[in-house]
């Protein structure tokens, strides 16, 4: 009764009774979306044939739905989760690419390769969960977003003229997917810094400790990339978890003054490294929000074969030493492509601590040399041709000699055929012609249609759409060499369509080439550990076998960029001449001609008239008069003045009327 007499209290207890069942409820959501939501680091070292030393940088955040946690994120990047639900995008790719990878050296059939090896510039792509008319508006928002995140010219993709749409012969080809390349643009530390704010202890503690910036652009190749991939998308887009991948690549060159002491008189020598040698710091332990934080050695098929391993000796090294016990050693599965086997040492970085950092080192005892396993065949892309009109652009595929079983994984009813497919994207300033196609196996012309089994062309449109080309290619086994040409026209652009760097030339983007039926994976045997790290079981998805080619550069032909000042100069010129002749003649006074005129009739008249005039006018006592020069003269010099005048005027009207 007392209640209701006074309904201010009972407003008061309603208030605050559903006050706290709000409160409990987010808490134990709260609760579940830090019980979800994950981190993981991890790092890759590699050693290459020649001598040098790949690391491969793995982080990975997965968020929970936002139903769970709403708008609030404890480990993963609160704007990359904004960019998902915004633009509802399923999955996107965006590499940050300096170097070129060697595919003949460090190989192109391996996991590591077919995902990480990218393209110079930058490369983006995406695949968007909304209907086809709304694809290219959330694209150029996108583009936007990323470059001011970023710190990247990332926006000069949103153009139409500068993306395109694969239809089948690019991995992640759909319908709602969009591709665009940078190939000029320059990568340095400004877009590294964004890149480790997004991690949860940024490059202040754990495996990202590692990244010193002098040491990683003075490597031979650098590849960071972020990958997302939106799980159990619905239709609104926004009851989806996400995993971020973020990676890292490098190629470094280890100090081998230390090899060489050892192994002067030899000529395989591969160098001894560290990772204080290498990255200038130690790993003090791991990042404190990161669950699995390892670092793992592995030793490629080949290097394994030079240096005898097997499945009964691989805890005994007779070639190197490791500064540190590893905790764990996986041994791949055997595969039908390759006898030998791949050796994975994992180190733990749990244990370790400030006052005992990590640092793993590997000593080689003995020269080894060995090959990294390639792709069926080596593309390489140039161009054909001179002058400033007319050009070709040919696309090179060599053997590689892959074995046996490589061959017979795709026979058919004894017959073997090799399927590759070919992606590339041409600016629309080069003019194709996709009627001049030609292909060459072994040197020798054959029919398109005995090679093409599918083609899908889209010309391109001047300032509206670049030139695409997908080819599928029906190759023999057996082949040797194999090429295709295609014939180009050089367009002309605008003074203002050039780029600063004009003289230097123009870059075409780089061809991807696939192999469809050829899968990299690398199986390990089976561990409870390999079902935690999510490098390990990246390893083991089965990836498409792709490469890129060269970045062509066109020069195509330039205005002389000079004349536009020339003709400034001459024009400024010419009305300074005509103003100041004008301002002269109306600023002169007439009492300094008056002046000017006496002193020249004094002069011509001698000094002795002027003396007498002056003794006669002292004489009589009067004031000397002085002489007035004839009025013919003064008309004469003011017809004079005229004259110029005009003459001026008259050269500036027919200056201005010839240049219009």
């Amino acid at each position: 009764m007392v209640l209701l007499q006074r309904p201010h209290i009972l407003l008061l207890l309603i208030g605050t009774h559903q006050f706290l069942q709000c409160w409990i409820a987010f808490g134990s959501v709260n609760e579940e979306g830090q019980k979800q939501a994950e981190f993981s680091e991890e790092l890759l070292l590699k050693p290459l044939p020649d001598h040098k030393l790949l690391a491969h940088f793995h982080f990975q955040s997965s968020g929970p739905p936002s139903t769970s946690n709403g708008c609030h994120h404890h480990l993963f990047p609160k704007a990359i989760s904004q960019l998902v639900q915004k633009f509802r995008i399923k999955e996107m790719e965006l590499s940050f690419t300096k170097g070129r990878w060697n595919y003949e050296s460090w190989g192109g059939f391996d996991p590591l390769s077919s995902s990480n090896a990218k393209p110079p510039g930058v490369e983006l792509w995406a695949v968007f969960d909304v209907p086809q008319h709304h694809i290219d508006a959330s694209w150029k928002n996108l583009t936007h977003t990323l470059s001011g995140l970023f710190c990247a010219s990332i926006n000069f993709l949103e153009s139409t003229a500068t993306y395109s749409t694969p239809e089948w012969s690019f991995p992640p080809a759909s319908g709602n997917v969009r591709y665009g390349t940078l190939p000029c643009e320059a990568v340095c530390t400004e877009n590294l810094t964004p890149w480790l704010k997004l991690l949860p202890c940024r490059d202040k503690a754990g495996i990202a400790l590692l990244l010193d910036r002098p040491s990683l652009y003075r490597g031979f190749y650098h590849s960071q990339q972020l990958h997302l991939t939106s799980t159990g998308s619905s239709s609104e887009g926004i009851d989806s978890g996400i995993i971020l991948e973020q990676t890292l690549t490098v190629v470094l060159q280890p100090n081998s003054e230390m090899a060489i002491e050892v192994h002067a008189s030899e000529k395989h020598i591969q160098p001894s490294w560290s990772l204080s040698s290498i990255f200038g710091k130690q790993v003090s332990g791991r990042c404190v929000l990161a669950k699995p934080s390892s670092v793992y050695l592995l030793l490629d098929r080949g290097l394994s074969a030079a240096n005898g391993l097997t499945s009964e000796n691989f805890w005994s090294n007779p070639s190197f030493e490791l500064s540190a016990n590893p905790d764990r050693i996986f041994l791949e599965e055997s595969s039908s492509h390759s006898k030998s086997l791949s050796i994975l040492y994992m180190f733990q970085v749990e244990k370790y601590c400030e006052s005992e950092p990590f640092d793993i080192g590997l000593m080689w005892k003995v020269p080894v040399a060995w090959l990294c396993q390639q792709t069926p065949l080596h593309a390489s892309r140039f161009l054909m041709g001179s002058g400033n009109e007319r050009a070709a652009i040919a696309i090179s595929l060599k053997s590689t000699q892959f074995t046996e079983g490589f061959m017979s994984a795709n026979s058919k009813d004894g017959s073997c055929e090799l399927r590759v497919d070919v992606f590339q994207v041409v600016p629309w300033y080069v003019k194709v012609y996709f009627h001049s196609l030609r292909v060459f196996v072994d040197q020798q012309p054959r029919a398109v249609s005995d090679i093409i089994e599918k083609i899908h062309v889209s010309p391109s449109k001047d300032k509206m759409s670049p030139g695409v080309m997908e080819v599928v290619l029906k190759l023999p086994c057996r082949v040797n060499t194999a090429a295709l040409t295609i014939e180009f026209d050089k367009g002309f652009l605008r003074i203002d369509e050039y780029l600063p760097d004009a003289n230097q030339g123009f870059d075409i983007p780089s061809a991807i080439i696939s192999f469809p039926n050829f899968h990299a994976s690398m199986v390990f045997l089976e561990d409870d550990s390999l079902n935690k790290s999510p490098l390990l079981s990246k390893f083991q998805e089965k990836c498409p076998v792709m490469s890129y080619t060269e970045v062509l550069l066109v020069p195509l032909t330039t205005p002389d960029f000079s004349m536009p000042y020339n003709v400034i100069t001459i024009t400024c010129t010419v009305f300074a001449l005509y103003f100041g002749s004008v301002l002269n003649v109306l600023q002169r006074s007439v009492a300094e001609e008056e002046r000017f005129l006496k002193a020249k009739a004094a002069k011509k008249t001698g000094r002795l008239p002027l003396l007498l005039s002056k003794l006669s006018a002292k004489l009589r006592g009067r004031r000397l008069e002085p002489l007035h020069s004839p009025p013919s003269s003064s008309s004469f010099i003011n017809s004079k003045l005229v004259l110029k005048v005009i003459l001026v005027a008259g050269l500036a009207v027919g200056w201005q009327y010839f240049f219009s």
